[in-house]
């Protein structure tokens, strides 16, 4: 696993910036098209909601790429935060290797 010091850019951002503003999608276009509340996108939009494998799917099915284009965003940001929570990281670094049967 290969993990950067700097930091992945935000689901919302690339949301934002690759797929909404190049298609000039507001919100309200963007939840009609996926079927959601305005409110579901609002939140993605403002790093309030995860990408589930659900909202993956949707997605993927309204921009015409892959669920596994969205969750690879979603799971970047969640190890990074992991191995840079001070609090995550010291829970990680307690876990012990299981040793090998013999």
């Amino acid at each position: 696993m290969l993990m950067t010091k700097r930091k992945p850019a935000p689901v919302s951002e690339i949301l934002i910036e690759e797929f909404m503003k190049p298609m000039e999608l507001t919100q309200a276009a963007l939840a009609e098209a996926m079927g959601v509340q305005r409110k579901h996108v609002n939140e993605l939009c403002n790093d309030r909601r995860n990408i589930t494998a659900a909202t993956a799917l949707i997605l993927a099915r309204v921009f015409g790429n892959s669920p596994d284009f969205w969750l690879n965003l979603q799971r970047r940001n969640d190890l990074w935060e992991a191995m840079h929570d001070p609090a995550k990281r010291k829970r990680i670094d307690r876990a012990k290797p299981l040793k090998k049967a013999a």
